[in-house]
């Protein structure tokens, strides 16, 4: 397993930004670069869902929910992914969790909550 370190969570108002990170902690380049990544997200009462997601050769696809507001990237070379979230709704309101898996392993982070209210 991996251990994933997220941050960026908090309180934002309707309409407003935020940006998440989940750093690799303790892990070579080459396991980093060699994960398929993501974003899911849990709100209360709900199921964990897909938020965003980038695979090991690049290819990127977002949940309709998100597409054209949220933007994944990654760093490779600080072993850190983002979720880059413009004009929040309320909806958008959950736990944020980050996950990279390859073949072997299946690792989350601890998850960050994001609260999106006036």
């Amino acid at each position: 397993q991996v251990q994933l370190v997220e941050s960026g969570g908090g309180l934002v108002q309707p309409g407003g930004s935020m940006r998440l990170s989940c750093k690799a902690a303790r892990s070579i380049l080459s396991t980093f670069t060699g994960f398929n990544k993501g974003w899911y997200r849990q709100a209360s009462g709900k199921q964990r869902e897909l938020v965003a997601a980038i695979t090991t050769e690049g290819n990127i696809n977002y949940a309709d929910s998100v597409k054209g507001r949220f933007t994944i990237s990654k760093d490779n070379t600080k072993k850190t992914i983002y979720l880059q979230m413009d004009n929040l709704k309320p909806e958008d309101t959950a736990i944020y969790y980050c996950n990279m898996a390859d073949r072997y392993t299946n690792s989350w982070g601890r998850g960050t909550q994001v609260t999106v209210s006036a």
